[in-house]
């Protein structure tokens, strides 16, 4: 701890000393984020933009096994189909610890990913022709159904595809992995 002085004020002359002077502790971490705050008004801290990006993949093969660990011998958890999306978290190289629809964390073999992006509906959904809720409906998918993300429609809307082949548009609010 360190430990600072100061005159006695309106404290109520609790920790007062003969000399007037009174003792305030500041702990060392105060001290550091304290620090970092200056640092950061002033511009001295730069903060990765990269680390407020969310980072998707898909399992690529037809059944991806999560484990409680990074390693194969690991406890088994689940298994997940193809085209699941889940949000990176950490990423070994060979193992990747990753996020699923419920918040589960959990460890996949980074060969069962793909960069591919992915989005599951979180209940059953309209898939519209264009990013208009009065546009006419393409396609319907239920709950859980992986849909292939195509791109940002901006208002809310995202394009995707279905595994048939059908294309659309639905609410980004619907899907989970975005």
């Amino acid at each position: 701890m360190r430990r600072l002085t100061k005159k006695a004020g309106n404290h109520g002359g609790h920790g007062e000393h003969r000399d007037g002077t009174c003792a305030l502790t500041i702990s060392p971490v105060l001290l550091v984020v304290k620090l970092f705050l200056r640092c950061l008004a002033a511009g001295l801290v730069l903060l990765p933009a990269a680390a407020y990006a969310l980072d998707y993949r898909s399992v690529s093969v037809p059944r991806g096994v999560l484990f409680d660990a990074p390693s194969a011998s690991a406890k088994k958890l689940f298994v997940v189909s193809q085209f699941y999306p889940v949000e990176v978290i950490v990423d070994l190289g060979g193992w990747v610890k990753v996020r699923d629809k419920t918040g589960e964390l959990a460890w996949i073999d980074s060969h069962q990913l793909a960069s591919k992006r992915t989005v599951l509906a979180l209940d059953t959904a309209d898939v519209r022709g264009t990013a208009d809720a009065s546009a006419p409906v393409v396609f319907r998918v239920e709950k859980d159904v992986a849909l292939e993300l195509l791109e940002s429609a901006g208002n809310g809307w995202i394009k995707v595809r279905h595994r048939d082949g059908l294309t659309g548009f639905i609410l980004s609010s619907q899907v989970w992995g975005i």
